[in-house]
């Protein structure tokens, strides 16, 4: 992903977080990625609001709900859907997924999917690293892009 440049204005964006509890141990990490994203973009701690769901299935109605509050920009939605023996890892990660695309249709808003859908707990931690490859991080910066190109138009 490419580097947005810092912007002084970022740091008067209000910005929301869904963060899944299901698989926390993942979730943390993806989370202290995106804040570390979202910091190095000029974004006030103040401005963050961070909000916990139980699982990643109950991500979308509370992401709907930040990005429809007038002072918030964009939702940053992070969690981590870990195939076990059974279908229901398709059916959340599916769900989840519809769900959050449906609340940024609804809302014209930014709102960004930083949710792992992973087969094994390596990949997930593999993509949750604390200095390499952090989705949160990513998740961070394409919100800043998003912002930035959605004020354009």
């Amino acid at each position: 992903m490419a580097k947005t440049k810092i912007n002084k204005t970022h740091s008067k964006i209000k910005i929301g977080i869904v963060a899944s509890k299901f698989n926390d141990y993942i979730t943390k990490r993806l989370l202290k990625g995106c804040w570390e994203g979202l910091s190095q973009q000029g974004i006030n701690p103040k401005n963050i609001t961070t909000v916990w769901v139980p699982g990643a299935f109950d991500i979308p109605v509370v992401a709907l709900k930040l990005a429809k509050k007038k002072d918030i920009k964009a939702v940053i939605c992070l969690g981590s859907v870990i195939k076990g023996e059974t279908y229901h890892f398709n059916l959340v990660a599916r769900g989840c997924a519809d769900g959050i695309l449906q609340a940024a249709l609804l809302t014209e808003k930014p709102i960004i999917f930083g949710v792992l859908a992973t087969y094994t707990v390596d990949q997930a931690y593999n993509r949750s690293e604390e200095k390499g490859d952090n989705k949160g991080r990513d998740a961070a910066l394409a919100t800043i892009e998003m912002i930035d190109l959605c004020s354009q138009l």
